[in-house]
């Protein structure tokens, strides 16, 4: 029997009525965001926190986040009332957004340790929400559910540290464990700080909690934007509110380390068998999240916080644009092979140059990894992300040699000028912040993860792991979504 098709019809603009709920909040939001703008002007101005009986406290994390989220949240919000226009559920979609951008807002800013954890709480149940709009697909649904359970898992680890703290230090906010962290025994700071940490990798999907990211993508493209470019970020404000207690003892910010990095690998080399836009993008944030999470590990939490605002304008980007990321190609002629290969020796010097010449300026516009130690590593990830954007910009067939090359380092490196004032900004704003101001000191593990960034670097970009095909079926198995969350018929996208 032959399955009928339903022709796809394009989408009428959005009447009055229909897009009054979307509008008021499209509105409101950016009205938070002019907000945002004044309250982080005034940090910058006076240097003062902002404390509201202990429940709330408004610091220089606070005002940089609110900016943030409150920005990605208009755009997304933006582009949604024309996105979603006709679907039937679109009030209930932009009143969980508003319930996401809400707990996000109370969580930045939440000193009480009950309150951050009922933040984190509905954050995460509100993002499943998102996730599993589409009432109609089942592979919805499962994705929610998944999602959900990841989530409900990381308050759950939230809910024991925190717990644990309050039984030890009789302490119930923030700032109050901050302060009597000093006093607490080893054990009792490792069960801690570990469970932190895992709280930190269910948020931000690394591996081996990616699962439930890669398996996200039933949910509408806007909400996929604000998941990467916002939801995935908590991670990484859990670390910075909680720099004391992940700090307190030696083997902790070195387990981070660790733990990024393999992450991070292995994110980059997930991206390489994904066969769609939005599944290279969600190993991409893996990725990043992982460099975050190092970041935090080697004591550079104004970089951490630095590199989740810039990725989140990154992802937001390139999530809202995904549709036009389709790529049409036909076979290579051997006269084009034969140019490609006599231009890739120039390509390697120009991006070799230019990722080389992009951390020595970070490093000598915030003088990190100038006098040794762990800003070392600090600015090989500068490197790193210097080396695979403008490999990005000189792959880009579409455009003469020429402009290839020259356009290499004139946006790579005003834009490390850009990212190393935005961190010199962030790192004054977080100088009050107890836990946030002292670099881990290099140790020979230190140089043992830098040395296999190398490697795998190099062997990704050569092309030298397609060498094993054992490696690249367990790549496929590790990078494969969870059953049940694929979309296997495509009339189910009408």
């Amino acid at each position: 029997m032959t399955k009928e098709h339903t022709p796809v019809e394009p989408l009428s603009p959005p009447t009055t009525d229909d897009d009054a709920l979307p509008r008021a909040l499209t509105r409101l939001v950016w009205a938070l965001w002019l907000a945002s703008v004044v309250v982080l002007g005034a940090r910058l101005w006076t240097g003062a926190d902002l404390t509201l009986g202990g429940v709330l406290r408004v610091d220089g994390l606070t005002a940089v986040m609110w900016v943030a989220v409150t920005f990605f949240s208009g755009v997304v919000y933006s582009y949604s009332r024309r996105y979603m226009a006709g679907d039937a559920n679109v009030d209930r979609f932009f009143a969980t957004l508003a319930a996401f951008t809400a707990s996000v807002l109370v969580l930045v800013s939440a000193d009480h340790l009950l309150v951050f954890l009922a933040a984190w709480t509905a954050m995460g149940l509100a993002m499943a929400r998102l996730i599993g709009h589409v009432d109609d697909w089942e592979s919805a649904h499962a994705s929610a559910a998944l999602a959900r359970r990841y989530f409900l898992g990381g308050s759950g680890l939230l809910a024991l540290a925190f717990g644990a703290l309050w039984w030890t230090t009789g302490a119930t906010t923030v700032s109050g464990v901050a302060a009597a962290i000093a006093t607490l025994p080893e054990s009792v700071v490792l069960a801690v700080g570990g469970a932190l940490v895992l709280a930190a990798m269910v948020q931000s999907a690394l591996v081996p909690f990616h699962r439930w990211l890669l398996s996200s993508m039933t949910a509408p493209t806007p909400a996929s934007a604000l998941m990467h470019a916002g939801f995935v970020n908590a991670g990484g404000v859990l670390l910075v509110r909680f720099a004391p207690v992940v700090t307190a003892d030696d083997a902790l910010p070195l387990l981070v380390v660790l733990i990024g990095a393999a992450s991070a690998l292995t994110g980059k080399l997930l991206k390489t068998v994904q066969p769609d836009v939005k599944g290279a993008l969600g190993c991409s944030t893996v990725g990043q999240m992982s460099f975050m999470l190092m970041q935090a590990g080697l004591g550079f939490f104004a970089a951490a916080l630095t590199h989740l605002v810039l990725h989140g304008f990154y992802k937001a980007y390139h999530f809202l644009s995904a549709g036009g990321a389709v790529a049409r190609e036909a076979p290579e002629t051997a006269t084009e092979r034969s140019a490609e290969r006599s231009s890739s020796a120039v390509t390697l010097l120009v991006v070799a140059l230019t990722g080389l010449v992009g951390g020595g300026v970070f490093a000598l516009l915030t003088g990190e990894g100038t006098e040794g130690g762990s800003g070392l590593l600090l600015v090989l990830l500068v490197v790193l992300t210097v080396l695979q954007a403008a490999r990005d910009v000189a792959a880009r067939a579409d455009l003469p040699a020429a402009i290839r090359y020259a356009g290499v380092p004139l946006v790579a490196l005003p834009a490390i000028g850009v990212y190393a004032g935005v961190y010199t900004v962030v790192h004054g704003l977080l100088a009050g912040l107890p836990g946030v101001g002292h670099p881990e000191p290099l140790t020979p593990v230190h140089g043992v993860v830098a040395a296999a960034f190398l490697v795998v670097y190099l062997a990704v970009e050569t092309g030298l792991y397609r060498c094993s095909a054992r490696l690249y079926v367990a790549l496929l198995n590790a990078a494969r979504p969870s059953a049940g969350t694929l979309l296997t018929d495509t009339e189910d996208y009408q």
